[in-house]
């Protein structure tokens, strides 16, 4: 009897469970080679970036004849000279349409939002939980089902092609998604922090504001990220509903294509002026981005 209990597998310690060469493999990745990893893939992701970015400062006959690459060895061939050509060509003003449509929107959506989704989280009302059904319902509503209905309401009431339109279309359709998102994120704050707010007298809409608000900061600039990118890099909206005077920069774009084709030069500068704006604003509150989208994840 001992020699059957005694035997054992080699290697292996007495109810420690058999790792895999996966396993084993895990293990001797160490912290250190992980984070070099994921460096290298992050810069090899820029590269298209990087290459976008030496192709709007050469001119065409360059870009034409050369790789962007060859720019290691001939830096000369850099200059701004197409960045002033688009901001002399009146791509200023669709700069500005899309600060004016982009801000205003992402504002809008996260005000009504957060407080709707207080309610849903934490306000007894009637119809709450059937009101939030509705809310989930909208996320599956396509945006082109619309599209003509409220164009035909927007003619009527005189602001098609107007920004204000624009902003009310991305805003009613972005806050669906918003109110759901904001909502799970408001149900997972501890009760007792609202419940000693309103032992002290405070009225709903100071625990709002001095207790709910400043703890959903993580999932607040998430979505404010999401929405801003959304808006941002819109194209279908801005083509039906904005005309020329109050068009983004990516209806711009569009027409310059559709005009040129081959202007290389106007294109690529045009295209890198609209992608670093998010980009900055993604790294300027990447810290709130991962504090929200792991919230949650640990009880």
């Amino acid at each position: 009897m001992s020699t059957a209990t005694a035997t054992a597998p080699a290697g292996l310690e007495s109810g420690a469970p058999r790792r895999g060469v996966a396993g084993r493999i895990v293990d001797r990745l160490g912290g250190g080679t992980v984070q070099v990893v994921m460096v290298l893939l992050g810069l090899f992701w820029l590269v298209p970036t990087l290459g976008l970015l030496v192709v709007s400062m050469r001119t065409t006959k360059v870009n034409n004849a050369e790789g962007w690459w060859t720019v290691f060895t001939k830096p000369a061939e850099l200059t701004i000279q197409n960045y002033t050509n688009l901001l002399a060509s009146g791509f200023t003003a669709s700069f500005w349409n899309t600060v004016a449509i982009t801000v205003p929107t992402t504002i809008l959506v996260i005000g009504i939002a957060a407080m709707a989704a207080y309610a849903f989280a934490w306000m007894e009302f009637r119809g709450r939980d059937t009101g939030f059904l509705v809310v989930v319902g909208l996320l599956i509503v396509p945006i082109q089902i619309a599209l003509i209905p409220v164009a035909s309401f927007y003619g009527s009431v005189g602001i098609f092609g107007s920004i204000p339109g624009v902003v009310l279309f991305h805003t009613a359709f972005g806050l669906p998604f918003a109110i759901f998102l904001l909502r799970n994120f408001f149900v997972g704050i501890p009760a007792s922090l609202l419940e000693a707010a309103r032992m002290d007298g405070a009225p709903e809409w100071k625990i709002f504001v001095s207790v709910v608000f400043p703890l959903g900061k993580p999932a607040i600039a998430s979505l404010g990220i999401f929405q801003f990118l959304w808006v941002w890099n819109d194209m279908l909206i801005a083509l039906v509903f904005a005309n020329t005077e109050n068009q983004p920069m990516t209806k711009a774009l569009q027409s310059q294509m559709r005009q040129f084709g081959s202007n290389v030069d106007i294109l690529s500068s045009g295209a890198f002026l609209s992608l670093i704006i998010p980009l900055v604003l993604f790294f300027a509150f990447q810290r709130y981005f991962v504090q929200g989208m792991m919230a949650g994840s640990v009880k």
